[in-house]
């Protein structure tokens, strides 16, 4: 039989049922471009309180992954990024040396010059071991070379999530899976020799229950996407789901005959309070 998801909306008691089996808030995101505390402030500015410690993004995630799991050369332990100011400061917190980024260098067209020295290897760091890529508004053809060439060279492959779109304005608009894209078919397609450390990789899951010690069947996975979010805590043996139906995720119709369901479902986040 397949599964049912509850509507909360404007169920008093059932809301209170529902709340009252979580007793924990963490906050996880897939938007690399942000660190953990500027998500803080975010919020802070919403009117929502939270420390830091709460707060699990996808470059938080990579950064603990590339510092504390990965096994990496002791020449070769530098991050190359395709990313933004988010990754790089987590990166830092996390004492990884890393280049690209945001770094001018490499916000600007490509020339002759860089297609001989990518190609001689002259002006490639022979310490990089890690191509990172994550959300990246200023993604380029250079720094989808200078990628290229250190994969090509051996360097760990990872990105800080999968997601193909993202929400805003009332749109849809590329996400960091779309960065990470063309490196994947550069390197044969199909995604095999790439790590993804956000939502829904389990990589993430693991490292999160890692830090918070919590109880899976006490957790609640709260999002608004079917493909990242629900499934995310699905797979994660969490004790419940909860789709929010203010972003890509419109309705029951979504997720009817497929086997990401959420327990539950609530239009937005305010229905909580009713």
């Amino acid at each position: 039989m397949a599964a049912k998801s509850k509507c909360l909306v404007g169920d008093k008691p059932g809301i209170q049922e529902f709340i009252d089996r979580f007793d924990q808030t963490v906050f996880v995101t897939n938007n690399s471009t942000k660190s953990r505390a500027d998500y803080k402030k975010k919020l802070e500015s919403m009117g929502i309180p939270a420390s830091v410690d709460e707060i699990f993004g996808s470059a938080y995630s990579a950064s603990v992954y590339i510092s504390r799991i990965l096994s990496l050369p002791s020449t070769q332990r530098t991050v190359f990024v395709i990313g933004e100011s988010g990754v790089e400061t987590e990166l830092d917190s996390e004492r990884v040396p890393h280049i690209g980024g945001t770094d001018p260098f490499y916000n600007r067209p490509i020339t002759r010059q860089d297609y001989t020295s990518i190609a001689s290897g002259t002006t490639l760091d022979p310490s990089v071991g890690v191509v990172l890529v994550g959300l990246d508004h200023n993604i380029n053809y250079l720094k989808l070379s200078y990628a290229f060439a250190y994969l090509k060279r051996g360097a760990v492959f990872l990105i800080t999530n999968a997601d193909p779109t993202l929400p805003s304005a009332g749109s849809l608009f590329p996400g960091a899976g779309s960065i990470s894209a063309p490196l994947i078919a550069m390197m044969g397609g199909g995604g095999e020799k790439v790590t993804s450390l956000g939502k829904p990789s389990q990589a993430m899951m693991d490292a999160i229950e890692g830090k918070f010690r919590f109880d899976r069947s006490k957790a609640c996975m709260v999002g608004d996407r079917l493909d990242t979010d629900i499934k995310f805590g699905i797979e994660g043996g969490l004790g419940g789901t909860l789709c929010v139906l203010s972003g890509v995720t419109t309705g029951e119709s979504d997720w009817e005959g497929t086997e990401v369901v959420p327990t539950a479902w609530v239009k937005e986040l305010g229905d909580l309070r009713s």
